[in-house]
């Protein structure tokens, strides 16, 4: 069966038993049907659960599994007697219709309804995108009508949530511009990174709109826009609820990406399911390179979270994919590849030791895979002194994860949040920290306007602010076929933008797209409606 199928088949709870089984008061339930709810929110609750941060090695074409891992944790967790409950991001369209597929996990290890979450679900990506373009239009407006702030140049573009090459580059009037997928947007950023309404109001009005003919930053408050803007965003700003296909709940809210955004579900879902959680498995996009360096300096610095442990997901495949094998060849036996792959393992299991003392690495373990490698990941592991656990959660649900689920419980959960820069370090340096600590570049090369824009910044005192990297995911370097490599290369910052109202500063390295385009195999070939059911959806 494939995973639709397998989901059709699950009798689910109904949304308010998920939600009484956790101690939701029900009149903080908003349900949207049978099987899904928003939950109200509120930000003076105390947040008193064991954050659990899923990360991974990078990406390969194959797929690691992450969610599915981080859902069979929480099943897992659930049978062991303790209230687990997941916080997960919404798929963005643009994979779903693509090359991607959707985002709710696979196998016997999803939650549900599938096809709604990877859908429009409770229209929070509309609503996200329409006050996003509201802005845009606000401000093209305030300018036909006299431009009394005096904007010379605009700093906010469009967004939609489809992939669409065609608008990567934009021209209206005398005005050239360019449209980001709405998972890229700032307003997806500071929705997510918001800690209470009257943050998003804040951070609403912190955004850069523009610059005057002083060159001096115009702010979007200056436009009296920012009511508007909550009005779109007051009924999406609550926390989606829904279940696994064993009934565990979990809030799925917020889909920024990693590869160019800063790839966490919002903290506002994390905070709410914290509070009536005892365990919280949530997961950070893409590598530790990229997700989970984000998730502790953006995420944990603003809102105060504080992870007790990280998993790390690797899969046999994608080890020796990184130790140089293709990947029309992973599967066969291939020990010395998969021992060169482990390098790149090493790295993230390094990386994380800079944020966080308690690891364990889970082997995502497939069908395919030959024990005696089983045996050589788990053997590397003890080797470097690195917690190891098996998953088989896609194929045997939350049974196969007990594993990771018992290691997570025998944890000292006290761990200390370290973080890697500090908020005083000059703009260069915090980028240059990133680049050599995390990615293992040996320099870090600037653009003429990257530097100039770096100079602006500081001179409008926003040096204080972290740093969102955006670069390929399949690489620590800035370039996408450097598979497996940790030394001996430079990257390039080819430019800078202020994302004032989300509070960073995102840095592009190398050619880095924000408008995802189509394959030529797009998985919209395969989507239909039959017999009244979505099919095709992976």
């Amino acid at each position: 069966m494939n995973d639709i199928d397998i989901a059709h088949g699950v009798q689910l709870r109904s949304i308010f038993d998920v939600s009484d089984g956790i101690g939701i008061d029900r009149a903080n339930v908003i349900n949207y049907g049978a099987y899904k709810a928003k939950v109200r929110y509120d930000s003076k609750v105390p947040n008193n659960g064991n954050l659990i941060l899923v990360t991974a090695i990078n990406p390969t074409p194959l797929g690691e599994g992450k969610t599915t891992v981080s859902i069979g944790i929480a099943d897992a967790l659930r049978k062991l007697g303790k209230k687990s409950i997941l916080s997960l991001r919404e798929p963005s369209l643009g994979p779903v219709f693509g090359m991607k597929g959707g985002a709710t996990g696979g196998g016997f290890s999803q939650i549900v309804p599938m096809e709604d979450i990877n859908l429009h679900f409770t229209g929070d990506f509309a609503a996200i995108e329409a006050c996003n373009n509201l802005l845009c239009a606000a401000v093209d407006n305030h300018i036909y009508q006299g431009n009394e702030l005096r904007i010379k140049d605009v700093l906010v573009t469009r967004c939609l949530d489809v992939n669409d090459r065609s608008l990567r580059s934009i021209s209206y009037g005398d005005v050239d511009s360019s449209f980001v997928i709405t998972a890229a947007s700032e307003i997806m950023a500071l929705f997510c990174l918001a800690n209470s309404f009257e943050d998003l109001r804040a951070r609403l009005g912190n955004i850069v709109v523009g610059i005057d003919y002083d060159n001096n930053y115009v702010f979007a408050r200056q436009l009296g826009i920012v009511g508007s803007l909550l009005a779109l965003l007051k009924d999406a700003f609550n926390p989606n609820l829904v279940q696994t296909l064993e009934g565990t709940p979990c809030f799925v809210h917020g889909g920024p990406f990693a590869n160019i955004a800063h790839g966490c579900s919002s903290v506002v879902s994390l905070k709410t399911a914290l509070n009536y959680g005892e365990y919280v498995i949530t997961e950070a996009g893409f590598g530790a390179d990229l997700g989970a360096e984000k998730f502790f300096d953006i995420t944990c610095r603003s809102s105060g979270l504080n992870p007790s442990a990280v998993v790390i997901v690797a899969t046999i495949r994608a080890l020796k994919y990184n130790g140089g094998v293709s990947k029309e060849h992973v599967l066969l036996r291939n020990a010395e590849a998969l021992q060169k792959g482990f390098d790149i393992l090493e790295v993230h299991i390094d990386n994380i030791k800079r944020f966080n003392s308690n690891i364990i690495v889970c082997l995502n373990k497939f069908d395919s895979d030959y024990e005696d490698e089983v045996v050589i990941v788990e053997e590397l592991c003890k080797s470097i002194g690195a917690d190891f656990a098996l998953s088989t959660a896609y194929m045997d649900g939350g049974i196969g994860a007990i594993d990771v689920a018992k290691k997570i419980i025998n944890l000292d959960n006290s761990s200390k949040l370290s973080l890697l820069y500090n908020n005083d370090m000059s703009i260069i340096d915090k980028i240059n920290s990133i680049c050599v600590n995390v990615y293992r570049a040996d320099s870090v090369n600037y653009s003429d306007i990257a530097i100039e824009r770096i100079s602006e910044l500081e001179k409008n005192n926003f040096s204080n602010l972290p740093i969102c990297v955006a670069k390929t995911q399949y690489s620590l370097s800035d370039n996408s076929n450097n598979v497996g490599i940790t030394t001996g290369f430079s990257v390039t910052v080819s430019d800078v933008k202020l994302y004032n109202g989300a509070g960073f500063i995102t840095v592009y390295l190398g050619n880095i797209l924000t408008m995802p385009g189509l394959p030529k195999e797009a998985n919209y070939l395969n989507i239909d409606i039959v017999d009244d059911e979505i099919v095709g959806i992976k």
